[in-house]
């Protein structure tokens, strides 16, 4: 990932690329980052779906259970 500084100034250097592109040239860059944020939708849908089907699966867990967990590994921790 990428950190503030990196992504303004790497966002700044597309600005001025954007600017002396041809009409066209828009027109394809546009419809190419659509297709990626479509792409990048039907990832996110298809994790959840994954997600819920391991959920129905292999039920969940409470709460309670996570926190009985943590105090656990932080005891192991300490000792």
């Amino acid at each position: 990932m990428k950190t503030d500084q990196e992504r303004q100034e790497l966002i700044q250097d597309i600005i001025v690329l954007l600017y002396q592109a041809y009409d066209s040239t828009l027109d394809d860059i546009h419809a190419l980052l659509k297709r990626i944020d479509d792409m990048e939708d039907e990832e996110d849908l298809q994790a959840i779906q994954e997600a819920r089907e391991d959920i129905r699966i292999n039920g969940t867990v409470s709460w309670n259970e996570i926190k009985e967990e943590i105090r656990n590994e932080s005891k192991k921790d300490v000792a």
